[in-house]
């Protein structure tokens, strides 16, 4: 019975309740847009602000970041982008730095008592469950109009997981039900699947499963009427695991076989969806030249009839008007033309996206499901060691995957003309120190030794997020082709009036020239890879290509195999009237 409980536990009470739910977003948005609207003539306050209702999180770390870097500014300006800043760092899961930004804002602030929420929360998944039991109940105590968004029935929800965790069940029982009979009010089915599974956790951990099994019921039951798969899992398998110890295995076997459904949906549905909106686009673009082309043959049968007409009135009319419309056949035929190169163009770039997603991604799910085959036959044996290694290796092909996915939407984007670019002058260190907190995990998965030694008094015009892409598969990619305690540097040189060269330096296992010159070459086709166990197309780097050059930039590649190599991306200084 108590393995049970653990396992439940483990399903349910691994992330607090949210102080507003995603459907009520709009209401605290309003808060935000009514308390700061009075804040006029910051442009860079006024971009974060929109980034963070936009919930572009690095957005608006940078913009707030700009803002705060001003100085002599008013208190409630800073109040605001401290409140940005964390909430961003915590949804980005930086709960470190989330904790910092939170903590300085001030007392006087309008939403004070939401940073105190969100602190509480932190504190709960950190399992500092005494310290988030003070900042809840701080919350519990305030007045309806003070809340400003914050959900009581969350309040007294976070409260009594606290309890639960740290094994005080009355005082955990007593919040739990008073949470569920808010949330009943507010019929929201999605938060109510999770509290009815907290509440069951509660009984089951108490041996009351008499009091734990309608609600765990109750659970799969609603489940079966949200839109979260994840949801839908884990009710499923909590029913499955109550079964099995009820000795009803049949029921149980039905149960964990929903289980598996709903987790290859959730899987399926991450990856594939970008590629199906992908498809989507194309086909409605594909619609509108078939239009297109209707519309313009209609227009041409109309002139022919228009001509027949006017040349039974004269002769000399009937040659004037033969010569018109043969002019206006000729104008239509380009037009025609034109619309046909563009079609095969999108074409071969559907082709294209197909190539790869046939090759590439069945060739990562293949090996994802054949890595899980290895997992199931290492869990039967407990053979811890190959598990953790077999785990090593889903997680490198998952992100390997992602990747791929995420180079293929904007290279997509980008091959279809549908990129939106806004140049703008931007500090280096603080996108490239961005980007690389991102990737300090990997970092120090590798032991790698980073520096970052790009100028803060750096600064280029570019369109930002694209920077950020050339980055992020720069940096993947050094750190992937790193050595163990390997050394990675990024830094830049000014050896030139009109570009900044921004250097990632590594001292990997380096590329051959044939290679390098390849890279370096003016195509648009994919580069083959020359390492089959590394996941990959070559797309990245085409990517980054396009981009610098649609930001006016330069790329050079110094590398020799065995020693290393430098990327060297040059960034325009200066922007006049329109041109770099």
């Amino acid at each position: 019975m108590k393995v049970v409980s653990k396992i439940v536990i483990f399903i349910f009470l691994l992330f607090p309740q949210l102080f507003f739910p995603q459907q009520n977003h709009s209401a605290f948005e309003k808060e935000i847009i009514a308390k700061s609207k009075k804040i006029m003539g910051e442009s860079n306050f006024n971009k974060a602000r929109y980034s963070f209702l936009q919930k572009e999180w690095d957005s608006t770390l940078v913009y707030s970041m700009k803002q705060l870097s001003i100085g002599n500014q008013s208190k409630e300006i800073e109040n605001f982008c401290h409140f940005f800043r964390g909430f961003s760092f915590k949804e980005k899961k930086i709960l470190k730095e989330s904790k910092k930004e939170f903590t300085s804002i001030s007392k006087d602030f309008e939403f004070f008592n939401h940073s105190k929420m969100l602190l509480g929360q932190i504190v709960l998944e950190e399992k500092k469950f005494k310290e988030a039991i003070n900042y809840f109940q701080e919350i519990e105590k305030l007045h309806e109009d003070k809340l400003l968004g914050i959900k009581k029935s969350s309040v007294k929800h976070n409260l009594g997981l606290c309890y639960l965790h740290l094994k005080e069940f009355k005082k955990a029982e007593y919040y739990l039900l008073e949470s569920i009979k808010l949330e009943e009010k507010q019929n929201n089915s999605s938060i109510l699947v999770g509290s009815y599974g907290d509440i069951a956790t509660l009984y089951y951990d108490q041996y009351k499963d008499n009091l734990a099994i309608p609600y765990f019921e109750k659970a799969y039951n609603l489940s079966k009427k949200v839109k979260n798969y994840q949801l839908k899992q884990n009710a499923a398998l909590n029913m499955a695991v109550v079964e099995k110890n009820r000795n009803h295995f049949a029921k149980a076997l039905t149960y964990r076989e929903e289980y598996d459904q709903w987790k290859d949906s959730l899987n399926n549905q991450n990856k594939i969806w970008e590629v199906a909106e992908l498809e989507k686009q194309f086909a409605i673009k594909q619609k509108q030249k078939e239009v297109g082309l209707l519309q313009a043959e209609n227009k041409i049968k109309m002139a022919e009839r228009n001509g027949l007409f006017y040349s039974s009135i004269v002769l000399l009319l009937l040659l004037g008007t033969a010569v018109y419309f043969y002019r206006e056949k000729i104008k239509t035929n380009k037009i025609i033309l034109t619309q046909k190169e563009t079609l095969d163009e999108l074409n071969d770039t559907k082709d294209t996206l197909f190539s790869i997603v046939s090759h590439d991604l069945r060739s990562s799910v293949n090996a994802m499901k054949t890595s899980n085959t290895k997992l199931r036959e290492n869990l039967a044996t407990k053979n811890l060691d190959e598990l953790d290694s077999l785990l090593h290796q889903n997680s490198a092909i998952a992100n390997g995957t992602y990747n791929l996915l995420d180079n293929l939407l904007h290279w997509a984007l980008l091959q279809t003309k549908q990129s939106f670019f806004e140049v703008t002058s931007m500090r280096l260190y603080f996108i490239v120190e961005l980007m690389a907190y991102n990737y300090l995990p990997l970092i120090s998965e590798k032991n790698l030794v980073f520096e970052n030694s790009v100028s803060k008094k750096d600064i280029v015009f570019a369109d930002q997020e694209s920077l950020k892409i050339i980055l992020r598969n720069f940096l993947d990619n050094a750190i992937k082709f790193s050595k163990q305690n390997g050394i990675l540097k990024i830094y830049t040189q000014n050896t030139n009036e009109e570009y900044c060269e921004l250097i990632i330096e590594d001292n990997g296992i380096g590329m051959s020239e044939n290679t390098r010159t390849s890279f370096l070459k003016e195509t648009t086709l994919m580069s083959k890879k020359e390492n089959a166990e590394i996941i990959g197309t070559g797309l990245g780097m085409q990517l980054c290509k396009s981009m610098i050059q649609k930001n006016n930039g330069k790329l050079d590649i110094e590398s020799e195999l065995g020693k290393g190599t430098k990327i060297i991306v040059s960034l325009a200084k200066k922007y006049h009237n329109g041109q770099y």
